[in-house]
């Protein structure tokens, strides 16, 4: 289901980029390789057997031979390529072209009901990884003011994804880490026993502490709630 209001979501994508990166990733379909990396990702849906320098190399290519008319054009590709998506690696490239360098300007808060979509409907760390750090961490050291609450809220989502995503969004904020921020993510999802929360958890305060590891032992410390795995994470530099 399409998370975005039906009066917002944009209809005409670019066929022709959508096109080309189907053809591109079946030219370099590899199908020795796709039946391990669909067993290691545990997926339903079917690999072509790309790995990432080839798809990286193919994006490169293909971003720079399509270029996007505007806004809208853009998220509706996105969408077809992530709905439209018979093989794992389609997403990948939508996920690559959400981040795409040209389009940095389109990064702004009306972006996130498209990331959260992608997160919900994605529901792996493959995808709500990249996702949470690169394009949600953006703008939330972008616009604070307007994505700061919705992290909070993500926090004490129904769905493990987005707390995930709140939690891990700083990555590699450094000295921008919203501390009270993270404390609230991590706060909230305390009690839970979901592995990839716990595991997530200790990622977090794991690359906070590269930063900042007086305040990570003071936490780590302040929280005998956490579980072993999420305090071996976070302790595992200290």
């Amino acid at each position: 289901m399409c998370l975005l209001q039906n009066d917002r979501v944009p209809r005409q994508f670019d066929a022709g980029l959508v096109n080309a990166v189907r053809a591109g990733l079946a030219a370099l379909a590899d199908p020795a390789k796709a039946p391990d990396m669909q067993r290691y990702m545990k997926s339903d849906m079917p690999f072509r057997g790309v790995q990432k320098p080839a798809r990286a190399k193919l994006a490169a290519r293909l971003f720079v031979e399509h270029p996007l008319a505007d806004v809208d054009v853009w998220v509706a590709t996105v969408l077809e390529l992530w709905h439209g998506a018979e093989y794992r690696e389609e997403r990948y490239m939508a996920v690559d072209l959400t981040g795409y360098r040209r389009y940095t300007k389109w990064q702004e808060p009306s972006r996130l009901p498209l990331y959260e979509e992608l997160i919900v409907t994605g529901a792996w760390w493959d995808f709500v990884d990249e996702l949470a750090s690169k394009r949600i961490g953006l703008l939330l050291r972008r616009y604070p003011g307007a994505v700061t609450p919705l992290m909070r809220e993500w926090s004490e989502d129904t769905d493990r994804w987005k707390r995930r995503a709140s939690i891990i969004c700083q990555l590699g904020a450094k000295r921008d880490t919203d501390v009270e921020l993270l404390t609230h993510c991590i706060e909230a999802n305390l009690d839970d026993p979901d592995f990839f929360l716990r595991k997530g958890i200790g990622w977090a305060l794991r690359e906070y502490a590269k930063t900042d590891p007086d305040w990570v032992r003071v936490f780590v410390d302040a929280h005998p709630a956490l579980s072993p795995l999420s305090r071996g994470e976070a302790t595992k530099h200290l």
